[in-house]
């Protein structure tokens, strides 16, 4: 057994027996889910240290598949007593009292996608604090109208052991640290906020090349940017995407409805349209877990299934689902890696990692220039999205006029109002310029929280609803 697992982790002969103990009732599969999570934040305000935490999320999660059937349980205590009662419990979905046996457990060599130099957990804790007065100071510094800091920074490492009945078996270590910063910016009477964080799965060395000072900074340009802002348009209009941040819309209005449970319940605008034009044709997204540090970058999904690139749409066309272990058996396809659960209290769902609009051939400046009148939406926020018919509404945090081809004054209060495959069939450019987003982004599906990322470039859209104020300037008065 790996020295790194040996505090917490079971040992093999264990394992076999809760999974032959999972399918004593029948079954046709059985896996079983092993975490160990330590979480450790630290939180700066009104100049100092406002509080420093260490959270432990431990145990083990069993699940039983029988034909269309699911039994899962989960146990927080390590004994085997508690594990065999939990495996027991699970087993009661299936009742055939026969079913297929537990294959001898072979240990699987995983690549590696978040390589590091210097991990958090081996740093001192005053060397992270540092970073934290590192941010304050260079918020003070940019400008003399800052009246308050926030900062942040969180770490955790995930250990899993991932085992099945088919007799796979891996474990694997995954890092997270993420540095935040906020900043409240006072103007002539007015108040505005900006923000700004990033990290991954990444070690200190990466807040050499993402500095504190950096995070402040962008902050503070963009509670400036605020300050300046003069309300939104409303109208249709063409939009330009900015690259990265914005792709938070391609994640919830496109990929959401391309995972795979919601094509097998028949939910999602896209089932039964494999090999059919879904978007432009200047389109072609994918779903990439292996690239390197990223926050949504996983070596192996939460089933055990070894993950890879999902091309899901390849020039307009749509190509794949990202399907679990489930999925893919009622589809009769095999497992793409995107079975990802919150944690051994959850069985795995399909789930997004770092879904990306790829890069197309046009500049950036060729984009600029092709708007005579419109909207730069160059950070895109929250937003609803309704899977079954792709429709969805979403804040814009960062925006701009564009007037004869150039960017102009920036605007608040803007949205984006719209439905997801539409808006994809009406792309009309895409830049060269792919960016991968500041690693920032949680996603929340039926009460279950991962960690993902989405990447693109500069996106032409023809057409959009943008909803803003009368009072703004109209996209006719521009």
């Amino acid at each position: 057994m790996n020295k790194e697992f040996a505090r917490y982790d079971l040992d093999d002969a264990l394992i076999s027996r809760l999974l032959a103990k999972a399918l004593g009732r029948g079954g046709d599969y059985a896996d079983l889910f092993l975490e160990n999570q330590v979480i450790r934040t630290l939180r700066w305000e009104e100049g100092g240290v406002k509080s420093a935490g260490t959270s432990l999320n431990q145990g083990v999660g069993i699940r039983v598949l029988a034909g269309d059937k699911t039994g899962y349980a989960y146990a927080c205590e390590l004994d085997e007593r508690t594990l065999l009662r939990a495996a027991e419990t699970a087993s009661h979905i299936a009742v055939n009292g026969g079913g297929v046996g537990v294959a001898a457990l072979q240990g699987g060599t995983l690549p590696q996608h978040y390589p590091i130099e210097r991990p958090a957990e081996e740093v001192d804790l005053n060397s992270k604090v540092v970073y934290l007065r590192r941010i304050q100071e260079a918020a003070d510094t940019a400008d003399p109208g800052v009246s308050k800091v926030l900062a942040s920074f969180m770490e955790y490492t995930r250990k899993i052991t991932v085992a099945n009945s088919e007799g796979a078996l891996y474990r694997d270590t995954q890092p997270m640290t993420r540095l935040g910063c906020q900043v409240i910016l006072e103007r002539d009477g007015k108040r505005e906020a900006g923000s700004a964080a990033d990290g991954g799965r990444v070690g200190l060395e990466f807040y050499d090349r993402v500095t504190p000072e950096s995070l402040a900074q962008e902050s503070v340009r963009m509670a400036q940017v605020q300050l300046e802002a003069i309300d939104a348009p409303a109208g249709n209009m063409p939009v330009i995407l900015g690259p990265g941040l914005s792709g938070v819309l391609l994640h919830e209005a496109v990929g959401h409805g391309l995972e795979a449970d919601f094509i097998r319940k028949r939910t999602s605008k896209f089932t039964d349209r494999l090999g059919e034009a879904v978007a432009s044709d200047l389109c072609t997204i994918v779903d990439d877990p292996t690239i390197p540090n990223d926050r949504g970058a996983i070596n192996i999904d939460d089933e055990g299934t070894p993950v890879r690139k999902t091309t899901l749409i390849e020039r307009g066309v749509l190509r794949s689902y990202m399907h679990d272990r489930i999925s893919a058996a009622q589809l009769g396809v095999e497992p793409t890696g995107n079975g990802r659960r919150d944690s051994f209290r959850s069985h795995p769902l399909p789930r997004m990692t770092c879904t990306c609009l790829l890069p197309g051939e046009s500049s950036v400046e060729e984009i600029i220039g092709s708007v005579k009148k419109g909207l730069y939406a160059r950070i895109v926020g929250s937003g609803a999205v309704d899977i079954t018919c792709g429709d969805f509404t979403f804040n814009i945090n960062e925006a701009y006029l564009i007037e004869d081809g150039k960017i102009t004054a920036p605007v608040k209060g803007a949205t984006l109002v719209g439905n997801g495959p539409e808006v994809m069939g009406r792309v009309t450019m895409v830049g060269e310029d792919f960016t991968i987003s500041p690693a920032i982004w949680t996603c929340g599906k039926r009460g279950q929280k991962v960690p993902v990322n989405h990447g693109q470039p500069h996106v032409k859209v023809s057409e959009i609803t943008v909803g803003g104020s009368s009072t703004g300037r109209s996209a006719d008065e521009r």
